[in-house]
Parts: structure tokens; C-alpha cells; sequence
């Protein structure tokens, strides 16, 4: 039998070095948290991720993303075309995971390399855990609307109490498989995706037959006021992918070995496809009837008989998408530093999202709130985003698993004072511009400069990666070669 030894990093019991490799198994309460996986434990194929990335995108939230973009005013060809460039930003993400099966580490441990130890914490802290909880309790506010519809269509009245309990048991189902962890996820996500592909297959072959192909608003945006809104839609649609900072999370078990341009390839396909197809299909159902209530909506253009089977689908696609989100969340609350077992992690992140989830639903709009935080959070998501990436890039992807689990003084991470200038002012830097060219919330005097061109994404990133290649070639060098 695999002993086990006490790990500091993640709170848990994870194997000795010596011994023998241990797949991740689906019923079995991953042990790893945030410490080293080592090579012995590695296994699979890359094109397993492209299921995973798939049925965390097969969502009900991409259904009121696309919908929104026809009732922000835009023409239907003119939504499918920012649908397609917003998703593109998927490869981002596929760039981003290809640091997991190198360093054998979750980005939460990976960004230490950017930031330092001191430094990486709060960006765990902000970027990782708090944005993550965020996302959690949309998605879970999303899947909620549509598990209650399905309460009412059994006659059961959804008054305060029962939308209560079914808000706790969708984020009962979610953290269940957070808490398992990995090998769950890998087990679970290909029958997902198999089913959530049927069943939107059907949804659109409703909705094709009732699109209005030459769709165009009642008063088309025209000049100056069409940029705004065509800017804000590729922000709206891109925050899906560039949320997803923690995507070496997901290949850090592969092989050290692993092509990195398998990793970019699945991870990127299974966000981009199911991204933009489901995504057009709020967009081409909106050109037919009202998206402002997906559910309603999209109901009028379905056999009476689907509409249950729909709802059901919705609040999978939700769960699967949170699991993960869930789960990257527990591992970043335990990369700030706080000692908790990776599985309790993940249950406090419930926890919170859950509130945060009811104070969505009862107390604020739905849709103005999706969109708002959406938007607002690639003020920090894209230049996070754009950090890590650049580092790749200067590092050439060359990462020391067990050196970042080093949090020590004297390890090759602490920099000046646990801070990596580079990093700090990169983040800072990128995060400064993007908040001067946003308009969401509110407006930045840039933006109001441009007459509303919400340069916020575009800018933030270009900044970032600026001041972080300007300042981080020597930390670059300074990272053990494997």
C-alpha cells in the first residue's frame, strides 16, 4: 500500500515519493491541494481537457450572454461576429494550462513565479479566490432560475423558502464534485458533455427554424454609437475565457512530457466551441422572441415536452461550469495561506456563494448584475491574464513545481520582500489603464474621452504584458531550468 505523509502546503495527506502511482480515481477525495504533484502520479491525454473546458461551457449564462447582445442593440450578424471574437480568447486560456504539467503545480502556485510569495498571496486573495467566488454565485443564480422553473412546472410554488433549498441543493450537487476534486471531474465531464451536446442540438434545431436571418434592430447603431456597444459585447463575451486564469489547474496531472500544443489545442477547443455555439444560440433565438426571459423564451420556439428536459440540461451545464470554478476557488483560499484541507476549502467557497447567491436573486437584477460584474472584472482578469501569459513566454514555459512550493525567505521566489517588482507593477500597472478606460459601472475619463469606447480589455492586457517584459527579464532567468 501508498504511505502517506503529512503535507504542509495543502493541509492534507498526500503519498510519499516512493510510493507507486495512484490515478486520479472519481471516488476517491483527491488528496493533493496546492503542493507539488510528482511525476509518478501523472497520467492521461490532453484531449481529455477538451471535455472538461465543453461541459463547463454548455451553460445557461452563454444562452444570456448571446440573447444580450441582440438587446444591446446590435444587428444579428453583427452579434455572431463579437461572439466569435470574444471566444477567441479561449486560447489565452489553452496558453495558460500549458504551465501545469511542467511545473506539476496549480496556477494558484505557479503565479508565485510572477509575484512572489507575499505578493502571490494577494493576488490569490483578489484575483483568484474573491473573483472566483463571484462567478461562482452567478452561475449558481443562473442554474437556480432554471431549477425553478422546473419546481413550478411539478406544481410546486416557488416562494422564498423553496427557491432557498434549491439554490442549497444545486450547490450541494456542485461541491460535491469540487470536494472529490480531479479524478471526479475527469470522470464525470465526457458523459456531460455528450448529453448537454444532445440536448442543444434539439434547441437548435428550434431555434434555426424560427431565426430571422436578417435581423436588424428597429433604429440599427450607427457610427459612434455602434463602437461602444460592439467593444462592450467582446468584453461581455471574452470575461468567460479570461476568468479562467487557473486552467493549469485542470492539466497539472498530464505527463511532464505532455505536448504543449496538445495542452493549447483541447483546452482551447473545448472552450471556444461550445462558447460560441451556445452563444449564437441566444443570439439567433432573440432575433425570434423576447431573451430578456431566456427561459420563456426560448420555451415559445420548443415542443412543450422539451422544456423540462431543457431546464434540466441548463442546471447541469451550470454545475458542471461551477465545479470547476469551485475547485479552483479551494485551492486559491488555500494559496493565500490559510492551513486548510483542500476539500474544506471548497466548502467554504459553497458557502459564501450560496449568500452572495441569494443576495443576487432577491435583492438586485439578475441581468444587470450578470453583465456589470461580468464586465467590470476584466479590469483585473485581463491583465492577470496577460501577466501570466508573458511569463510563459519569457520563461519559455520553464517551471520548478517543487522549487514554487518553496515560501521561504531564501527561496527563489521571495524576491524583495516576498513582492516580485516586476510582477506587482505589471498587475498595477495593467489594472491602473484598464480602470481609466472602463465604462460600466462607471465611467473612466478615457472612456468618456472616446464618447463610451470601453477600451478597458484591449488596454489593461497590452500594458500589463508592456511593463512585465520591460521589467521581468532578469526574474525570468532565475527560474531553475527541468
Amino acid at each position: 500500500m501508498a504511505s502517506t505523509i503529512p503535507d504542509p502546503q495543502s493541509g492534507t495527506l498526500s503519498e510519499s515519493p516512493g510510493a507507486p502511482p495512484q490515478p486520479g480515481r472519481a471516488a476517491r477525495v483527491e488528496a493533493h491541494g496546492i503542493d507539488h504533484v510528482p511525476d509518478h502520479e501523472r497520467h492521461g491525454h490532453p484531449r481529455r481537457l477538451f471535455s472538461v473546458w465543453a461541459a463547463a461551457n454548455v451553460t445557461y449564462l452563454n444562452l444570456v450572454t448571446g440573447g444580450a447582445l441582440v438587446l444591446m442593440g446590435l444587428a444579428l450578424w453583427q452579434a455572431l461576429a463579437v461572439i466569435v471574437v470574444g471566444n477567441v480568447f479561449w486560447l489565452l486560456t489553452g496558453l495558460l494550462a500549458i504551465s501545469g504539467p511542467v511545473a506539476g503545480a496549480p496556477s494558484e502556485v505557479i503565479t508565485r513565479a510572477m509575484y512572489g510569495v507575499r505578493g502571490n498571496r494577494v493576488n490569490n486573495a483578489i484575483v483568484g479566490w474573491l473573483i472566483s467566488v463571484c462567478y461562482f454565485a452567478l452561475n449558481l443564480a443562473a442554474a437556480a432560475t432554471a431549477a425553478f422553473a422546473l419546481v413550478e412546472m411539478v406544481g410546486i410554488t416557488a416562494n422564498t423558502a423553496v427557491k432557498v433549498v434549491v439554490v442549497v441543493v444545486v450547490a450541494a450537487l456542485t461541491l460535491t464534485i469540487g470536494v472529490y476534486g480531479h479524478g471526479m471531474i475527469m470522470k464525470l465531464y465526457l458523459p456531460i458533455t455528450l448529453a448537454l451536446t444532445v440536448v442543444f442540438a434539439v434547441v437548435a434545431i428550434g431555434v434555426l427554424r424560427h431565426t430571422d436571418f436578417a435581423y436588424v434592430p428597429a433604429e440599427p447603431l450607427t457610427g459612434a454609437d455602434r463602437w461602444p456597444v460592439l467593444v462592450a459585447g467582446v468584453t461581455l463575451i471574452a470575461s468567460a475565457p479570461l476568468s479562467y486564469t487557473t486552467s493549469a489547474d485542470f492539466s497539472r496531472y498530464l505527463p511532464r512530457t505532455t505536448s504543449a500544443k496538445a495542452v493549447i489545442g483541447w483546452t482551447a477547443l473545448g472552450g471556444f466551441l461550445p462558447g460560441a455555439a451556445v452563444g449564437s444560440l441566444g443570439a439567433l433565438a432573440a432575433t425570434a422572441v423576447d431573451m430578456t426571459d431566456p427561459q420563456a423564451g426560448l420555451r415559445q420556439l420548443l415542443p412543450g415536452w422539451f422544456g423540462p428536459v431543457l431546464l434540466l440540461a441548463l442546471v447541469l451545464g451550470t454545475i458542471a461550469i461551477n465545479a470547476l470554478t469551485s475547485y479552483s476557488a479551494g485551492l486559491a483560499l488555500q494559496a493565500v495561506g490559510i492551513r486548510i484541507p483542500r476539500a474544506r476549502s471548497v466548502i467554504v467557497d459553497g458557502v459564501v456563494a450560496v449568500a452572495l447567491t441569494l443576495y443576487g436573486l432577491f435583492a438586485s437584477g439578475f441581468l444587470d448584475t450578470v453583465s456589470n460584474v461580468l464586465q467590470l472584472t476584466v479590469v483585473l482578469l485581463g491583465p492577470a491574464m496577460a501577466v501570466y501569459a508573458t511569463d510563459i513566454v519569457l520563461r519559455r514555459n520553464r517551471y520548478d513545481g517543487r522549487s514554487l512550493t518553496d515560501e521561504s525567505r531564501e527561496g527563489p521566489y521571495w524576491y524583495t520582500a516576498g513582492f516580485s517588482p516586476a510582477g506587482t507593477l505589471a498587475l498595477a500597472g495593467g489594472f491602473t489603464s484598464a480602470a481609466l478606460c472602463v465604462n460600466t459601472l462607471y465611467t473612466g475619463p478615457i472612456a468618456r474621452a472616446l464618447g463610451g469606447v470601453d477600451l478597458a480589455l484591449p488596454v489593461g492586457m497590452v500594458v500589463a504584458a508592456l511593463i512585465y517584459t520591460a521589467l521581468g527579464r532578469r526574474p525570468a532567468a532565475r527560474t531553475p531550468a527541468v
